[in-house]
C-alpha cells in the first residue's frame, strides 16, 4: 500500500490534543488531512456526517467489522462503537497527503502496530490530573458524573503514555504546539525503513 505518513495524537479528554491537531492541520507545509472516524452513536448538537464523524447504524458498523473494513475499531461503551475505516486513510493518501488522527489511546496504538515505520504516535499529557479536572469543568459541557468517569479513564490512559513514540507535556500551549509541529516536520522528512503492506 503506497501512501503518506500517519500521525496519531492521543490523550485523555481535556489534555488539548484537539487544539494541537487543529493547529497542525492549518500548517499547509505539513500537507495533512484529518481522518474522520466512524461511530455507531447518533450525531450530537450540530455534528455533521463526513466532517465530525461518519455516522453509521449499529447493524452497518458490525457488518463493516465482519468485512474487515476497519484499520482499528473499539466498543467504547455498550453498543457504542468507534473506528477508522481503511477507505478513509486511502482517500487521504490518494490526495497525496499525510493522515492525522485525533484518537483514543487504544485505537492510536493499534494504528502504530499496523504501520510501525510510517506512524508517529504522540501522547499529549496534561500537567496533572487535577489540572485536567479543572479544564473539563471549565468546558461546562458535561455533568459531574461524566467528568469523574473521564478522570477515572484518564488515569488508565496516562499509564499507556510510555508505549507512544513521544510524549508532549501540555503545560504551556504555545510550547506544545511548536513541539508538535517540529515532531511532525521531522517525521515527514524521514525516509521510511521499509514499504509496509
Amino acid at each position: 500500500m503506497k501512501g503518506g505518513k500517519l500521525f496519531v495524537f492521543s490523550a485523555p479528554s481535556g489534555s488539548g490534543k484537539t487544539t494541537i491537531v487543529q493547529y497542525l492541520l492549518r500548517q499547509e507545509e505539513l500537507n495533512l488531512d484529518f481522518s474522520v472516524s466512524a461511530t455507531s452513536r447518533d450525531a450530537r448538537g450540530d455534528e455533521k456526517h463526513g466532517k465530525d464523524y461518519y455516522f453509521i447504524s449499529l447493524k452497518d458498523f458490525k457488518q463493516h467489522i465482519k468485512n474487515s473494513d476497519f484499520l482499528e475499531w473499539e466498543e467504547v461503551y455498550r453498543d457504542n462503537f468507534y473506528g477508522t475505516l481503511k477507505s478513509e486513510v486511502e482517500r487521504i493518501w490518494a490526495m497525496g497527503k499525510n493522515v492525522i488522527f485525533d484518537i483514543d489511546v487504544v485505537g492510536g496504538l493499534r494504528i502504530k502496530k499496523k504501520y510501525p515505520d510510517r506512524t508517529l504516535a504522540v501522547f499529549v499529557k496534561p500537567p496533572s490530573i487535577d489540572e485536567l479536572k479543572i479544564r473539563l469543568k471549565k468546558r461546562k459541557t458535561e455533568s459531574e458524573e461524566r467528568i469523574n468517569m473521564r478522570i477515572a479513564k484518564a488515569s488508565i490512559e496516562l499509564a499507556t503514555a510510555p508505549q507512544f513514540d513521544y510524549i508532549i507535556e501540555n503545560n504551556d500551549l504555545e510550547t506544545a504546539l511548536e513541539e508538535a509541529k517540529t515532531l511532525v516536520s521531522e517525521f515527514i522528512a524521514k525516509k521510511p525503513n521499509s514499504e509496509e503492506e
